[in-house]
């Protein structure tokens, strides 16, 4: 057999589909928001026809039927409004990534491993390198201009647990856990308060409630989906149910992310327990409702971690000056 023959696809592999495009996927997530694809246009800039024939690209490079046509308009079907619910995180992680490759275009002039466990990483951590990369990053935005360029920063997305093995096996400068406990060997600094919320879709049962509260064993039973072993949302959500007597069944399931944990909720009819950073978007937008649950305190820190006895270097702590600034 050649080489060619090797590295050629075998007969059973499916091949792989063009990426959707981001323009697209913009154009559906305006529809979704604005009601109609002529008021997507006018949000977006563009013509009606274009806007048109764009959504009927977006259907057949999809194979979904998306928007549902009449002489009284066009509007998103309900597969059009999950896909649209889907794409907006494509379109919110697209800025992010843009956001943090914007804090790295000047030519670095120290290298820096972060961990950071995945809220931390997808909503504070991009502000930090947005910040790095202004003239006055150094100092905030009061301090003096720092003309030192910012670091290379490569940010590493683990669960908690795994950021405290990181950290503590040198892989990592810094760590930033949800977690509320630490392993020995570690330090560690408050970064900020955050608050697990108990979310549901609006048509569920609980949503409808007058004061939109469930106990902690409806909440248990009520179709809980959860994060994996070892995530800080997790463990604050057992130490919490630990404190009023209760343990969180032993087989439940859980999912990796917290888009995957919120598409579970819209759709699925699932109960999620998230940090208020990660839905405060969509309990604006009313894709989620909150629940409160009498007697479950889901406060926690979010926390900087290093290594004991480390003397952390100039580009550590020009990240962590910026990551504490209030």
């Amino acid at each position: 057999m050649t080489e060619a023959d090797r590295g050629a696809p075998t007969s059973t592999a499916h091949p792989r589909r063009e990426r959707t495009s981001l323009a697209l996927l913009e154009l559906l997530v305006a529809t979704d928001r604005h009601g109609s694809i002529s008021a997507a246009a006018r949000a977006l800039g563009v013509s009606q026809p274009s806007a048109s024939a764009g959504m009927r690209r977006l259907e057949r490079h999809l194979d979904l039927e998306l928007v549902t046509r009449s002489t009284r308009g066009a509007r998103l079907t309900e597969t059009g409004r999950a896909t649209a619910t889907w794409a907006r995180e494509v379109i919110d992680a697209s800025d992010r990534f843009e956001t943090s490759a914007a804090a790295l275009r000047e030519a670095p002039s120290a290298r820096i491993r972060l961990a950071a466990s995945l809220t931390i990483a997808e909503y504070l951590a991009p502000r930090w390198l947005a910040t790095l990369a202004a003239p006055r990053a150094a100092g905030g935005m009061t301090g003096p201009e720092d003309p030192t360029p910012a670091p290379d920063v490569e940010l590493l997305v683990r669960n908690s647990r795994t950021v405290m093995e990181l950290v503590l096996a040198d892989e990592a400068d810094l760590g930033f856990i949800e977690s509320s406990t630490m392993r020995r060997g570690l330090r560690s600094r408050t970064l900020a308060r955050d608050e697990l919320l108990v979310v549901v879709a609006p048509t569920h049962p609980w949503a409808s409630r007058r004061r939109r509260t469930a106990t902690v064993d409806e909440l248990l039973g009520g179709g809980l989906v959860v994060r994996e072993r070892g995530s800080g949302t997790r463990e604050t959500l057992e130490k919490s149910l630990l404190a009023t007597g209760a343990r969180l069944p032993e087989h439940l399931p859980y999912l990796g992310s917290t888009a995957s944990l919120k598409t579970a909720v819209q759709y699925g009819g699932a109960v999620a327990v998230l940090s208020r950073l990660t839905v405060a978007d969509d309990l604006a937008r009313g894709s989620l409702v909150q629940v409160d649950v009498p007697g479950l305190d889901l406060t926690r820190r979010l926390r900087m971690i290093w290594k004991d006895g480390t003397e952390l270097t100039a580009a550590a702590r020009r990240i962590a000056a910026v990551a504490t600034a209030r």
